[in-house]
């Protein structure tokens, strides 16, 4: 494998690893604790650059290629709190990269600028209640009525969704099925838009998650993005890079749980000797170290691909079916290792046992990536 960090990829590494444990570590478990993280955040990473990595220099990004994302991802999750990663994550690599692919002019000064700023918060609304990973069927609906869009649905599991300033939106513009469904930019300050509820998660806590309701919501044409009735291919192309950096966050957050480990192991004595000189746990993490270095390198193939603007659906597809999966098995050994001090939420193992379960679940499940893989290779 090449070596695909630069001097500069490292040096930019350090940056973000001071930052994080300066600034977002020492407060995991409070945040955790509020279910909610401040919105300074957002304008700490902004104002550093973390939100606009990959994004037009015009705008406000960096254009820096994709191996600074990597860099990112990896040392977020030094922060030992997946909620303020993954609300990071949308704002950065979610909801705005549509909105740099394929915005007006005025669309990315009105939005995406403001969001790479960190001055405004985004979020991503596809899911509905009833419908996740099937994007086909998104039944929200936006009808044309005059130079207006008049907008009626509900949207669900919509992280940032409680104090988002926009929605980057899939609706229903057209007939069912894909050939439907356009996107828009949509402005939370709008007469109709609502946050139903926030939704109480098993993880991930410190970022809201919300289900939303609008009801005769009308915002301006020009909102549009892209071609009216051409939006579910640019969800569909969007969500490789939301697949890809949940399985670069998952590969560094499994690293960091077998160090924390290992760690805890040859300070904990049992029976005379440290925990880790037992021969059944050292056997086991070297078994984890090497399915991680496979996970690693099947996501840094991926990451090779993505960032030459390949298309990798199959080898993201695998990337986060193997990370997903390898995961939950390194997560329960990991915290199984702590013992009693492994059930205890101020233990970091604790909280990461719980918060890597969404992994096969968010941003479609390991049974979706598994048909998606099904179809590439012919089956």
């Amino acid at each position: 494998m090449p070596n695909f960090f630069t001097a500069e990829h490292e040096a930019f590494r350090k940056s973000v690893r001071a930052w994080v444990e300066k600034e977002l570590t020492p407060h995991a478990l409070d945040w955790d604790r509020a279910g909610i993280f401040p919105k300074e955040v957002f304008k700490q990473a902004g104002e550093l650059g973390f939100l606009g990595i990959n994004h037009d220099a015009k705008y406000g990004g960096s254009g820096l290629d994709f191996w600074y994302v990597v860099a990112f991802c990896e040392e977020l999750v030094r922060s030992t709190n997946a909620g303020v990663n993954m609300a990071l994550l949308v704002q950065s690599q979610m909801a705005t990269p549509i909105i740099n692919e394929i915005g007006t002019d005025e669309q990315k000064r009105e939005f995406l600028a403001p969001a790479l700023a960190g001055e405004k918060i985004a979020a991503l609304g596809v899911s509905e209640p009833g419908m996740g990973s099937d994007v086909a069927n998104i039944k929200t609906t936006a009808k044309r009525v005059g130079d207006d869009y008049v907008i009626n649905g509900s949207k669900m599991w919509i992280t940032n969704g409680t104090r988002a300033d926009f929605i980057t939106l899939g609706v229903r513009t057209g007939g069912e099925g894909y050939g439907g469904i356009s996107l828009l930019t949509f402005p939370t300050d709008v007469k109709g838009f609502s946050v139903s509820k926030k939704l109480d998660k098993v993880g991930n806590l410190s970022s809201d998650t919300a289900i939303l309701f609008f009801e005769d919501c009308k915002v301006p044409a020009r909102y549009v993005l892209g071609e009216e009735n051409e939006g579910f291919y640019h969800i569909m192309t969007n969500f490789q890079g939301e697949r890809l950096t949940g399985a670069l966050t998952t590969v560094a957050a499994m690293e960091q749980m077998v160090e924390q480990a290992v760690r805890y192991g040859n300070e904990r004595q049992a029976f005379g000797k440290p925990l880790i000189k037992f021969q059944v746990w050292r056997h086991k993490f070297v078994e984890h170290l090497a399915n991680i270095e496979a996970a690693k390198r099947l996501t840094y193939h991926a990451s090779e691909l993505y960032d030459a603007k390949e298309s990798p659906v199959k080898e993201i597809s695998m990337a986060k079916l193997v990370a997903g999966d390898l995961a939950q098995k390194v997560a329960y050994d990991c915290q199984q290792f702590y013992g009693g001090m492994g059930y205890i939420e101020e233990t970091a193992i604790a909280r990461a046992w719980r918060d890597i379960r969404l992994i096969t679940i968010g941003g479609g499940t390991s049974e979706i990536m598994k048909e998606i893989i099904s179809k590439l290779v012919g089956f």
